[in-house]
Order: structure tokens, then C-alpha cells, then sequence
């Protein structure tokens, strides 16, 4: 049935377009791409990620930050990615209550995103 993910959407307040293209394009480092011509009418910006999966940057109304609900972004050098938080002063929370090392973060319209180095420890369930 299911063989993958293909795009998670983050909610956004209208007219936010370019806040979102300076936080998920500019200063993740995220690929924006070309919404299809039948949805640009709706606002919003998607972006694509290096595995091919996309985050979607959807305009919510009314508009409602989601601060448990969240996307997992990968990094190889978590300790980079916490520098380039320090460097620009983006505020993280550094957690370290699983084996793998995480922080989570929020966007410019206080949506949760958590960013993981190497992948989650999985248990299959019997």
C-alpha cells in the first residue's frame, strides 16, 4: 500500500511567502520549486529537499502555528547546523532524551521542526 513519503505541508499566515522563502530557502538552505500553475492562486511556496521529498508552505486561514504536529529534517553535522542557528540567532532547543541527536526549532510563524542527525532508531512491532 504505502511506499513512502512524498511532501509534509507547514501552515503559514497570508502573506507570508517571503518570510518563508528567507527561512526555508535562504537560511535552510532548501531548493524553492515551481508550484503547479493550478495551485499558485492559493499563496504559498514549496520547497524541494535533496532526497526529492518537498515541504509545502501552505496559506492557512485562519492561521494556527502548530507547535507539537512537526517535519524531521535530516543533517549529517547536527553541530553545524547548531552553529548556523548561532550564527544568525535562531533559537533551538538542543534535546537529548533519544539515542540520536536532535534539536527542535521553530519557523517564522512559530510552527515546530525538528532537525536530526543520521536517522531515528526504529523497532519494528510483533
Amino acid at each position: 500500500m504505502i511506499n513512502g513519503l512524498d511532501h509534509v505541508l507547514v501552515p503559514a499566515p497570508r502573506h507570508s511567502e517571503e518570510a518563508a522563502r528567507k527561512f526555508y530557502g535562504s537560511f535552510l538552505g532548501l531548493t524553492e520549486i515551481e508550484k503547479p500553475a493550478a495551485l499558485q492562486g492559493r499563496g504559498g511556496l514549496w520547497f524541494g529537499l535533496p532526497d526529492g521529498r518537498q515541504i509545502h508552505v501552505g496559506i492557512d486561514e485562519p492561521f494556527v502555528p502548530q507547535k507539537k504536529a512537526h517535519p524531521c529534517f535530516r543533517t549529517a553535522d547536527l553541530q553545524q547546523v547548531m552553529g548556523h542557528f548561532e550564527q544568525h540567532q535562531v533559537a533551538y532547543t538542543l534535546d537529548t532524551t533519544l539515542e540520536v541527536h536532535r534539536i527542535f526549532t521553530t519557523d517564522p510563524f512559530g510552527n515546530r521542526l525538528e532537525i536530526v542527525q543520521g536517522a531515528h532508531i526504529t523497532t519494528p512491532l510483533t
